[in-house]
Protein backbone atom coordinates (compact mmCIF):
# COMPACT_ATOMS: atom_id res chain seq x y z
CA UNK A 1 0.00 0.00 0.00
CA UNK A 2 1.38 3.39 -1.02
CA UNK A 3 1.29 6.11 1.59
CA UNK A 4 1.95 9.80 1.05
CA UNK A 5 1.83 12.77 3.37
CA UNK A 6 0.80 16.21 2.16
CA UNK A 7 0.54 19.35 4.28
CA UNK A 8 -1.65 22.34 3.39
CA UNK A 9 -0.95 25.61 5.19
CA UNK A 10 -3.34 28.54 4.83
CA UNK A 11 -2.35 31.81 6.48
CA UNK A 12 -2.06 35.43 5.49
CA UNK A 13 -3.74 35.75 2.11
CA UNK A 14 -7.39 34.76 1.98
CA UNK A 15 -7.37 31.31 0.26
CA UNK A 16 -3.78 31.07 -1.00
CA UNK A 17 -2.58 27.74 0.35
CA UNK A 18 0.97 26.41 0.49
CA UNK A 19 0.98 22.68 -0.20
CA UNK A 20 4.07 20.70 0.74
CA UNK A 21 4.61 17.12 -0.40
CA UNK A 22 8.03 15.72 0.36
CA UNK A 23 10.61 18.14 -1.07
CA UNK A 24 8.06 19.88 -3.31
CA UNK A 25 5.85 22.93 -2.83
CA UNK A 26 2.90 24.13 -4.88
CA UNK A 27 0.29 26.79 -4.25
CA UNK A 28 -3.46 26.53 -4.58
CA UNK A 29 -6.07 29.25 -4.47
CA UNK A 30 -9.74 29.72 -5.14
CA UNK A 31 -10.96 31.46 -8.29
CA UNK A 32 -11.89 35.12 -8.10
CA UNK A 33 -15.62 34.32 -8.34
CA UNK A 34 -15.27 32.22 -5.16
CA UNK A 35 -13.46 34.95 -3.23
CA UNK A 36 -9.90 33.93 -4.01
CA UNK A 37 -7.25 35.69 -6.06
CA UNK A 38 -6.60 32.89 -8.59
CA UNK A 39 -2.89 32.72 -7.69
CA UNK A 40 -2.72 28.94 -8.06
CA UNK A 41 -4.70 25.94 -9.22
CA UNK A 42 -7.93 25.35 -7.36
CA UNK A 43 -8.56 22.06 -5.51
CA UNK A 44 -10.69 20.59 -8.32
CA UNK A 45 -7.98 21.41 -10.86
CA UNK A 46 -5.46 19.75 -8.57
CA UNK A 47 -7.61 16.61 -8.40
CA UNK A 48 -8.05 16.52 -12.18
CA UNK A 49 -4.29 17.10 -12.53
CA UNK A 50 -3.64 13.98 -10.46
CA UNK A 51 -5.59 11.83 -12.90
CA UNK A 52 -4.05 13.50 -15.97
CA UNK A 53 -0.43 13.27 -14.79
CA UNK A 54 -0.78 9.72 -13.48
CA UNK A 55 -2.33 8.61 -16.76
CA UNK A 56 0.46 10.22 -18.80
CA UNK A 57 3.19 8.70 -16.63
CA UNK A 58 1.60 5.23 -16.68
CA UNK A 59 1.30 5.34 -20.46
CA UNK A 60 4.89 6.60 -20.81
CA UNK A 61 6.18 3.67 -18.73
CA UNK A 62 4.28 1.24 -20.94
CA UNK A 63 5.39 2.69 -24.30
CA UNK A 64 8.99 2.70 -23.06
CA UNK A 65 8.65 -0.93 -21.98
CA UNK A 66 7.30 -1.84 -25.43
CA UNK A 67 9.88 0.43 -27.13
CA UNK A 68 7.18 2.09 -29.19
CA UNK A 69 8.09 5.40 -30.78
CA UNK A 70 5.64 7.72 -29.01
CA UNK A 71 7.33 11.10 -28.47
CA UNK A 72 4.24 12.90 -27.15
CA UNK A 73 1.50 11.89 -24.73
CA UNK A 74 -1.19 14.49 -24.07
CA UNK A 75 -3.86 13.87 -21.46
CA UNK A 76 -6.71 16.28 -20.82
CA UNK A 77 -9.12 15.78 -17.94
CA UNK A 78 -12.32 17.74 -17.59
CA UNK A 79 -13.92 17.41 -14.18
CA UNK A 80 -17.53 18.31 -13.57
CA UNK A 81 -18.44 18.35 -9.91
CA UNK A 82 -22.01 18.59 -8.64
CA UNK A 83 -21.81 19.61 -4.99
CA UNK A 84 -25.56 19.22 -4.48
CA UNK A 85 -25.80 15.60 -5.65
CA UNK A 86 -22.29 14.56 -4.63
CA UNK A 87 -21.66 13.27 -8.15
CA UNK A 88 -18.62 13.97 -10.28
CA UNK A 89 -17.76 13.23 -13.89
CA UNK A 90 -14.18 12.92 -15.14
CA UNK A 91 -13.80 13.12 -18.92
CA UNK A 92 -10.32 12.00 -19.99
CA UNK A 93 -8.96 12.50 -23.52
CA UNK A 94 -5.63 11.03 -24.57
CA UNK A 95 -3.66 11.78 -27.73
CA UNK A 96 -0.26 10.75 -28.97
CA UNK A 97 0.59 13.59 -31.35
CA UNK A 98 1.50 12.53 -34.89
CA UNK A 99 2.28 8.96 -33.86
CA UNK A 100 0.70 6.33 -36.09
CA UNK A 101 -0.58 3.69 -33.71
CA UNK A 102 -2.38 0.57 -34.84
CA UNK A 103 -5.90 -0.10 -33.61
CA UNK A 104 -4.51 -2.88 -31.40
CA UNK A 105 -1.93 -0.51 -29.89
CA UNK A 106 -4.64 2.07 -29.21
CA UNK A 107 -6.83 -0.52 -27.49
CA UNK A 108 -3.90 -1.67 -25.39
CA UNK A 109 -3.03 1.89 -24.38
CA UNK A 110 -6.65 2.53 -23.40
CA UNK A 111 -6.49 -0.57 -21.21
CA UNK A 112 -3.24 0.67 -19.64
CA UNK A 113 -4.78 4.10 -18.96
CA UNK A 114 -7.55 2.34 -17.02
CA UNK A 115 -4.82 0.83 -14.80
CA UNK A 116 -3.30 4.15 -13.77
CA UNK A 117 -3.12 4.13 -9.94
CA UNK A 118 -5.18 7.32 -9.58
CA UNK A 119 -7.86 5.95 -11.93
CA UNK A 120 -8.02 2.78 -9.83
CA UNK A 121 -8.13 4.80 -6.60
CA UNK A 122 -11.06 6.89 -7.89
CA UNK A 123 -12.96 3.68 -8.68
CA UNK A 124 -12.12 1.97 -5.42
CA UNK A 125 -13.43 2.26 -1.91
CA UNK A 126 -12.52 5.66 -0.50
CA UNK A 127 -12.69 6.57 3.16
CA UNK A 128 -11.72 9.87 4.79
CA UNK A 129 -10.91 9.92 8.49
CA UNK A 130 -10.62 13.37 10.04
CA UNK A 131 -9.43 14.46 13.47
CA UNK A 132 -8.94 17.85 15.06
CA UNK A 133 -5.52 18.19 16.73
Amino acid sequence: MAKVSVKAELSGEKFLTKVTAGNHTIYTDEPIDKGGEDKGVNPLELLASSLATCTAATLKMYVELKQWKVPTIDVEVILENNNKSGEALFERSISFGDTNLTEDQQKRLLSIAERCPIHKLLHGKIEVITEIL
